[in-house]
């Protein structure tokens, strides 16, 4: 059943819509004007709702507008005296579905209420599938049916619908343009342009004319003029990624354009009105970088309305198999091959292995496995070396890393020795202690192998 509220202050205008509409599919309720609508809204979440826009208090754009922010808004459907282009613009800017003006016709006002129900059950449809998707381990282009996966989808499909600005957090390889991609795909701006923009990857003398844009003559080479991606995003998404590496300068700029939502170009002076959903991503630890001074606290804030922490891989192995299935498919399709397998010893590899490179390191090793494999199913010698020696270090004796967890428990320079000592422990054992087979394997020189050998106390 739907609930579809009909807010005017006209009581015999309310009385004829109820009269039209009103049947066993649908509960109705009304409002004398925008503060009661906020409150039915509030306390009976309607699915529909019909607002004349000229009331004596607050009109019904006033209202719509009011209700932007909420997940929960019902879709709007405005009632006008007034039957004007610019009114009708007015609305759809507002977040209008539709509008009717009056007198209207009452065939008219169904067909109108009746599109707009249909849109709201294929909503709802569609947010059943994505449950059911969701469920399956899928959330768009990613995946992953771990609970700390499911927990993350579940809360990004959520605040997808919304406006909100969103701040991802991940280390390098995690998804976190692929998670921003999707929440910028299920949202109400999803017709309208994604714009990445890499802040690590531009020079600082770049960065402003990249986000901001540039006037012809604004700087030596700036030829013609030139939009910037502020600009570009208008009515979509700007996707901020590794904006913990944006400078001091840049960030102020790029507070300033959020709070006041238009920029200036450089060299021009024309303010350039910019509506478009901010989402950013860092690998840093930006509450850190606020505290070291090297990011603006209110910047930071304005970023995490919303945060969504991406897990390692080492975090939740158990979605390991899921992505390994996932690429041997797609791969396999890509290079024309037939179905891949994997052998037992080689998952145990995979599954063994720290992956500090996350899912994109998963995802290059496996495509690499599939264009090199002839036999059909993948051995653990196919695998790079890398791989392979975490689980030769695992199985070792005591002075070994037991689980390649462990090594993140420790400092860094202990970590990186004994990471040393025990892969290269480990491939000279493989060579039967043989020193130049070993340096030519794992890519060294003989000299340097040796000089490695005596750094870290290693017999051969």
């Amino acid at each position: 059943m739907h609930k579809i509220l009909i807010v005017d202050d006209e009581e015999a205008a309310r009385f004829g819509i109820r009269r039209v509409l009103e049947g066993k599919a649908v509960q109705i309720f009304e409002a004398a004007s925008a503060a009661a609508a906020r409150d039915v809204i509030q306390k009976s979440q309607p699915d529909l709702m019909l607002t004349d826009i000229n009331m004596p208090d607050e009109d019904g754009i006033s209202l719509l507008k009011s209700l932007a922010a909420q997940p929960r808004k019902p879709l709007a459907i405005m009632i006008t005296a007034y039957g004007t282009a610019k009114v009708a613009v007015d609305a759809m800017k507002a977040g209008a579905y539709d509008y009717i003006t009056k007198p209207f016709e009452i065939d008219e006002l169904r067909l109108v209420v009746k599109r707009a129900l249909e849109k709201l059950d294929l909503e709802e449809e569609n947010r059943s599938l994505r449950k059911l998707v969701l469920s399956d381990g899928q959330f768009g282009r990613l995946a992953g049916k771990s609970r700390v996966m499911q927990q993350l989808f579940a809360t990004a499909d959520q605040v997808a619908a919304t406006d909100v600005t969103v701040l991802i957090q991940g280390e390098s390889g995690t998804g976190k343009e692929l998670l921003a991609r999707e929440i910028h795909d299920r949202s109400p701006r999803k017709k309208g342009p994604f714009v990445a923009v890499n802040c690590a990857a531009l020079p600082d003398t770049l960065i402003e004319s990249e986000l901001f844009g540039h006037e012809r003559g604004a700087f030596t080479g700036a030829s013609e003029q030139r939009k910037g991606k502020f600009e570009l995003a208008h009515n979509g998404t700007l996707f901020l990624d590794e904006i913990g590496d944006m400078n001091p300068l840049t960030q102020a700029k790029v507070l300033r354009a959020i709070e006041e939502r238009k920029i200036e170009r450089l060299g021009g002076a024309a303010s350039i009105p910019c509506d478009a959903r901010l989402l950013s991503a860092t690998h840093k630890d930006l509450s850190g970088e606020v505290d070291g001074g090297r990011f603006r606290q209110d910047l930071y804030y304005r970023l995490k309305v919303v945060t969504l922490d991406l897990p390692p891989l080492r975090k939740h192995r158990e979605d390991l198999p899921l992505f390994i299935r996932s690429f041997l498919s797609s791969f396999a399709a890509r290079h024309k091959k037939e179905d891949l397998a994997v052998s037992p010893e080689a998952l145990e590899c995979l599954m063994s292995y720290s992956w500090p490179g996350n899912v994109r390191e998963l995802r290059n090793v496996i495509e690499g496995c599939v264009v090199l494999n002839r036999s059909g199913v993948i051995e653990a010698s196919e695998l790079p070396a890398e791989v392979r020696v975490q689980r030769l270090v695992a199985g070792q004796g005591s002075g070994s890393l037991r689980s390649p967890d462990n090594a993140y428990e420790l400092p860094y320079k202990e970590a990186k020795r004994k990471f040393e000592a025990d892969y290269i422990t480990a491939r000279l054992q493989e060579n039967n202690g043989n020193v130049s087979r070993t340096a030519a394997q794992i890519g060294l020189h003989r000299q340097s192998l040796q000089q490695k050998l005596r750094e870290l106390g290693i017999e051969r």
